[in-house]
């Protein structure tokens, strides 16, 4: 893909503007650079954030098997009814933004057809194994932006697909970091794909958390994550520091994430798992035809069982709001049946 077509979807995090062929800010003067298949457009952050992106510094999340391959990448991603969901509801020449892509692998999942994807993350390391293996597999539509959520190298309103899947949860302030994020969406009907660590679902990994803490992570019992890669150490590592030792870390429930779906003028579409007992969407982007707040809740203390195991993380999908669907002071009109 032209480099042209990159730099349209990327802005200075400084001041907003568009980028020269020489990375160069057209507003404001300030200079980046890209170097091995990374932009650099990260501004310093705070404290906190500087601590997560520390973090994951000294071990990338997930890592990537030895002698990977895009046909692998692949199968693994398509064992997750989840994935291929998402990639089936996208079109084949949407431009896709993955805020918080770690190394890259749902990027380079995504990057088919004529699709842009660009995958952005706070941690150079995380993105030199993405740029990596893009070039091992001939990945040519897929870009990897190193920025921060709070300062984002990235151009507003012009994607298609926004993708943050369990990043937010990681920020100093996710309600914050949430309407930040939903000003990369196209205006009039783009798409956010938001995953989260849900505050009911992640109760078992948290009871398994104190048992680690008590034991000196020495024993971990029922982490059918950490059993299944026991011969892979380095993935093995990444997946404990990541649950079990992360320095920021914040839970939310379905009825949260839609408050802050009502303040940006999204609307709602659907959660994944959905939130209808019995509902198994054929379509992730096909809105939901409930939202009934009691059953939200029984659902959510299903998950429990059924995504407890592997930490809690849900989905909750939203699209932006035509303007003329907002109210007068131009905030979002809240919808019925949210709860």
């Amino acid at each position: 893909m032209e480099e042209a077509a990159f730099r349209a979807l990327l802005a200075c995090p400084a001041c907003g503007g568009a980028l020269a062929a020489d990375w160069t800010c057209r507003g404001c003067g300030a200079r980046y650079g890209e170097a091995d298949g990374v932009v650099d457009l990260r501004l310093p952050g705070d404290a906190r954030t500087e601590a997560v992106r520390d973090f994951y510094g000294h071990a990338p999340f997930p890592g990537y098997p030895p002698r990977d391959s895009l046909d692998g990448l692949r199968a693994r991603a398509e064992r997750s009814p989840f994935a291929r969901l998402l990639d089936r509801a996208i079109p084949g020449d949407a431009r896709i933004v993955e805020v918080g892509c770690g190394t890259g692998q749902m990027s380079l999942y995504l990057a088919r057809a004529d699709r842009l994807v660009v995958g952005a993350d706070l941690t150079r390391a995380s993105l030199d194994l993405g740029a990596a293996a893009a070039r091992r597999f001939g990945s040519s539509n897929v870009l990897f932006v190193e920025t921060d959520l709070n300062a984002p190298g990235l151009a507003d309103g012009t994607f298609d697909v926004v993708v943050s899947l369990g990043v937010l949860h990681h920020t100093p302030d996710p309600r914050a970091a949430f309407a930040r994020l939903a000003r990369l969406a196209r205006p009039d009907g783009g798409v956010i794909v938001l995953g989260l660590y849900n505050a009911v679902a992640r109760l078992p990994l948290r009871l398994r958390r104190t048992i680690a803490r008590l034991t000196g992570f020495r024993w971990i019992p029922f982490d059918p994550v950490l059993a299944a890669r026991v011969a892979e150490p380095d993935r093995h590592a990444a997946w404990l520091r990541d649950q079990y030792q992360h320095p920021e870390e914040h839970r939310h429930t379905h009825g949260e994430v839609l408050k802050w779906f009502a303040e940006n003028a999204v609307d709602y579409v659907r959660a994944y798992p959905s939130t209808l007992i019995g509902d198994e969407p054929d379509d992730l982007f096909e809105p939901a035809a409930d939202n009934w707040g009691f059953e939200a809740w029984l659902s959510q203390l299903g998950w429990m069982k059924t995504l407890g195991p592997e930490g809690g993380l849900f989905v909750m999908v939203g699209a932006t709001r035509p303007s003329s669907a907002r109210d007068g002071d131009g905030q979002a009109t809240k919808r019925s049946g949210e709860g």
